[in-house]
């Protein structure tokens, strides 16, 4: 179990974990839809040796439902405002998962004096968005369906997903990436419905974060798919030390 309690910001509710002390503080920084309770094998490990904040973005869990449009930027100034209510002060260290790893990129761009490092767990690339059009017919169609059924419940209109190719613009348009320590760490496994050259060009992208920064270090999590920090938690936990370790040596 992860304790969480509630904080009131500025537009609205949301549902947070704080534990542990000291510094860097390792911000956990979830996938699509994903929930607090996805970081129980890595947070309290890390809770050991410093301070670790894990939150519900806007529509999952306590967290209050979005009634705006959830693009990036929107979704770091959330985050921002969740941390100066609580009082969370820099630096920080970002560990983005899946889409979450577009707002680690995001954050780090435009905050990039209060990031020590990041930590990208399989992450989203910019890339990526592509993909999508070398899946087979089945699975496109799949995907548009789920867009469609989106559209009918009226939060899940603001959803993430539906205002992805917007926070690509958002990156694209923030700051550089700051020089600092980055780990890159991408599952070894491909998804069962995934064609052999689409998971090809995802493991191409991952190794492409590495050009952010010339501290950048690529970690395979081999026995694990989209979710290391599930199936292979002690390589995810591991990464987070080094980069912590690396951050207090800049």
């Amino acid at each position: 179990m992860i304790p969480t309690k509630n904080s009131r910001t500025a537009n609205g509710t949301m549902e947070f974990a704080q534990l542990g002390n000291g510094g860097p503080t390792v911000l956990l920084i979830n996938g699509g839809s994903g929930p607090i309770d996805g970081w129980y094998k890595v947070i309290h490990e890390i809770a050991k040796k410093t301070t670790v904040v894990a939150y519900n973005r806007f529509g999952v869990g306590n967290s209050d439902k979005p009634s705006t449009p959830q693009h990036g930027d929107a979704i770091v100034t959330a985050l921002r405002q969740l941390l100066q209510e609580e009082k969370i002060q820099p630096p920080f260290l970002l560990v983005g998962h899946s889409l979450g790893g577009f707002y680690s990129n995001l954050f780090a761009r435009q905050f990039p004096t209060e990031v020590a490092g990041v930590v990208l767990l399989e992450s989203s690339h910019p890339l990526d968005i592509k993909l999508n059009e070398n899946q087979n017919a089945i699975i496109r169609n799949v995907n548009r369906l789920l867009a469609m059924f989106d559209s009918f419940i009226p939060h899940r209109k603001w959803s993430e997903v539906n205002y992805v190719e917007e926070t690509i613009k958002q990156i694209e348009q923030a700051g550089a990436f700051p020089d600092v320590p980055l780990f890159v760490v991408s599952g070894g496994k491909k998804p069962p419905m995934m064609p052999d050259h689409v998971f090809d060009k995802r493991r191409n992208n991952q190794l492409e974060f590495l050009q952010l920064s010339k501290q950048g270090k690529h970690i395979l999590a081999a026995k694990s798919g989209h979710f290391p920090q599930l199936s292979e938690p002690e390589v995810v936990i591991q990464a987070i030390h080094d980069c912590i370790q690396l951050a207090l040596c800049d």
